[in-house]
């Protein structure tokens, strides 16, 4: 108990440093979703709108999984070298199968009659896509992007094995900054995550017609 105290005085004694760290954690957790929201968002539309490649985000999604990030870096140092490229890759392997599997489920489970009443109306294949498949896919979607945040967030702190900063510094340099600063450190990754999870859930409430906010709970 006194060690989990003591973190508490390491946050105020060392919150400086823990900012800075923040920081770091960010801009790496930023620059990975965006990638991942561009790469996985438009093939999960595009393969959902189709109702093809199941199997394809099916097994993206169960390598994703299985494969630990600390072996995809320890991997990637004899590849990229020890440098942000490492990490990023890395991290891209974590956010991308959820967000890839949860938008295409998305568009492939709406509602078919919905589909054809907008073809019949005249509408474009992009635009059924845009105007009625996507917008009813918002609520499955953004599951999927919450899931990849929280991941990448946790997932950020091993960059530190390869260079990469970040609060995995402090989380991972218990010689350093003693084991309270380990908690300290693992106590403001683990509310980054949760406040990164609810702003996401606030931007979910706006974005997505209030009947259809259920359906990504």
């Amino acid at each position: 108990m006194d060690t989990f105290l003591g973190s508490f005085t390491f946050m105020g004694d060392q919150l400086p440093l823990l900012l800075e760290k923040t920081g770091q954690h960010i801009w790496m957790c930023v620059i990975v979703v965006a990638v991942s929201l561009a790469v996985a968002v438009p093939l999960g539309l595009w393969l959902g709108h189709l109702h093809k490649g199941e199997f394809l985000t099916t097994s993206i999604s169960n390598i994703g999984r299985a494969l630990p990030n600390l072996a995809v870096i320890a991997i990637g140092l004899g590849i990229f070298g020890l440098n942000f490229t490492n990490i990023a890759v890395a991290l891209l392997i974590t956010a991308i199968p959820p967000i890839l599997s949860q938008t295409y489920l998305a568009v492939d489970q709406v509602d078919p009659d919905l589909v054809r009443s907008a073809r019949g109306m005249g509408l474009t294949p992009a635009q059924v896509l845009l105007k009625v498949e996507l917008p009813l896919a918002l609520p499955l979607l953004f599951s999927g992007v919450r899931i990849a945040v929280v991941y990448v967030i946790s997932s950020a702190t091993l960059a530190t094995v390869a260079g990469g900063g970040g609060l995995g510094d402090i989380v991972l340099g218990q010689a350093t900054y003693g084991l309270e600063g380990v908690i300290a450190a693992a106590l403001w990754v683990a509310v980054l995550a949760l406040a990164a999870d609810g702003a996401l859930a606030l931007l979910q409430r706006v974005l997505v017609p209030k009947g259809l906010r259920t359906a990504g709970r």
